[in-house]
């Protein structure tokens, strides 16, 4: 707990599936989401967790995280209380070779079609090798924050005024 750091990116294509060690089904919900602070519940598998965050610094690179792993019944209890509807994502996590991990989310519901890769650093400056697979960096783009993705989902972007997909 403490600062996380990373850096997020639009995926080219689907070959991080060969490459994962694992991947698992996510559903997760907001029970606050306002200037830049999120309270999020999220059912991962078989576990349960409450994260609260931060605002960004850093151009969205940093932001304070607490998490705590909670049981089931009470991630689906805390679910319920979410407002605004939940992102439905299954993560994919690929190891790389300098002993980083990246987390690959394919989104589905109101955000089919949006597949982002994030990476978790030790400092805002530290390199790493970069899978193929990654396209564009949009670290500190709000609108591919999973809060914001509830409110303004994929699919609608080009619908509801929010800037055209890339």
């Amino acid at each position: 707990m403490g600062l996380e750091i990373e850096r997020k990116f639009l995926v080219r294509d689907d070959s991080y599936k060969a490459l994962a060690a694992s991947h698992s089904r996510i559903v997760q919900g907001y029970i606050c989401h306002e200037k830049g602070r999120t309270v999020r519940v999220r059912l991962r598998g078989e576990q349960a967790f409450l994260t609260i965050k931060g605002p960004s610094r850093g151009g969205g690179l940093t932001r304070y995280e607490f998490e705590k792993e909670l049981t089931p019944d009470e991630g689906l209890s805390l679910l319920a209380l979410c407002h605004g509807g939940v992102v439905e994502k299954v993560r994919w996590l690929v190891p790389t070779p300098d002993g980083h991990t990246v987390e690959v989310d394919e989104f589905h519901g109101l955000n089919e079609g949006l597949t982002m890769a994030e990476i978790e650093l030790g400092s805002e400056d530290e390199p790493f090798l970069r899978p193929d697979f990654l396209g564009e960096e949009v670290t500190g783009d709000r609108r591919y924050y999973n809060s914001q993705l509830l409110l303004h989902p994929y699919t609608l972007w080009e619908q509801d005024g929010t800037p055209a997909r890339r």
